[in-house]
């Protein structure tokens, strides 16, 4: 690979000369600099942006770490994060896994984004406490190098219980997500909390957030089926969607015999028949509000912790 000190040879100059040149400094005169360009070019030099980045301590990307690919969930939400950074001239990398954990201590990201169930507590804090700015969507975590930008969980599970109790089922079930996963742990407590006030028979039952897991959680709600109303609240669409797909194997009618909403408002549900009823927020806001939090840290301003406040979207399946 082409360096700067075989560019600063081949165009005669010092090294510090060629750096000038390539960082647009005034230093030195346009037409040594568009002459030290045009080598450039011709030699195909690469910057080494990880050493620039230990000198300037600055990189103008952050990084956002996301527990997986899978699904539809994460559309909206980069999309927005990505124009977010672009208003403010920084550039957004998606991660996933151990190893690009590092990219924070190692300085080649400013600052990072977090939506990664498998990123260990430990780990943050310590990131944390050697001065890297964080935010975290997906836990509550205290110190004063990390803000949190969290969805109402607890709020949104309780609008979709509710509205499930004015359809009058005589017993309800709840489909859990992953174990352990906070946005699920959080939908679960505020559920619990509201089925906890009325004398209606509950279950809870496991889930993983995807179709399959409401494909068998419908099998299960079926085998337990009395010929009265149910009310099922799936804790993301994904399982909500597996739900659909099982009762259209029965002569059980969504809206009728069953009474479903889920959470997250996923595009898809508005093209199933009948439309799902979510539990949903602006993802544009939730991405955004992230990016900037995440900015005004690096930039050294002050910021607050936030509360991304959801609703229910209306369809015909409760």
């Amino acid at each position: 690979m082409v360096g700067i000190k075989d560019l600063a040879k081949k165009a005669g100059v010092s090294i510090s000369t060629a750096s000038y040149a390539l960082n647009g400094s005034a230093r030195v005169s346009e037409k040594t600099r568009d002459r030290i360009l045009a080598i450039a070019d011709e030699m195909n030099y690469i910057p080494n942006m990880a050493g620039r980045n230990l000198r300037k301590k600055s990189t103008e990307i952050i990084g956002v770490y996301l527990t997986s690919y899978k699904g539809t969930f994460y559309a909206d939400l980069l999309e927005a994060m990505l124009e977010a950074v672009k208003e403010k001239g920084y550039d957004l990398i998606t991660c996933s896994g151990d190893r690009s954990r590092l990219f924070l201590p190692q300085g080649m990201i400013d600052g990072a984004l977090i939506l990664d169930a498998f990123f260990p507590d430990e780990e943050i804090m310590n990131y944390a406490k050697r001065g890297k700015s964080i935010v975290v969507m997906d836990r509550t975590i205290a110190h004063a190098n990390i803000h949190q930008v969290l969805l109402d969980n607890r709020g949104g599970a309780k609008q979709a219980v509710n509205l499930l109790l004015e359809n009058k089922p005589s017993q309800l079930f709840v489909i859990s997500g992953p174990c352990g996963n906070y946005d699920s742990d959080e939908r679960l407590i505020g559920a619990e909390e509201v089925l906890a006030t009325t004398d209606i028979a509950y279950q809870i039952l496991p889930g993983d957030y995807t179709a399959a897991a409401g494909y068998k959680a419908g099998q299960q709600i079926f085998e337990r089926y009395q010929n009265k109303p149910i009310g099922i609240f799936a804790l993301n669409d994904e399982m909500a969607i597996g739900l659909y797909n099982y009762f259209k194997t029965t002569a059980l009618e969504i809206g009728k015999d069953i009474f479903i909403v889920g959470f997250d408002n996923i595009e898809i549900g508005d093209y199933l028949k009948p439309t799902l009823t979510s539990i949903g927020y602006s993802e544009s806001e939730w991405g955004k509000v992230a990016v900037n939090t995440l900015l005004a840290m690096i930039e050294g301003m002050k910021t607050e912790d936030r509360n991304i406040q959801t609703k229910i979207y209306s369809g015909d399946s409760a």
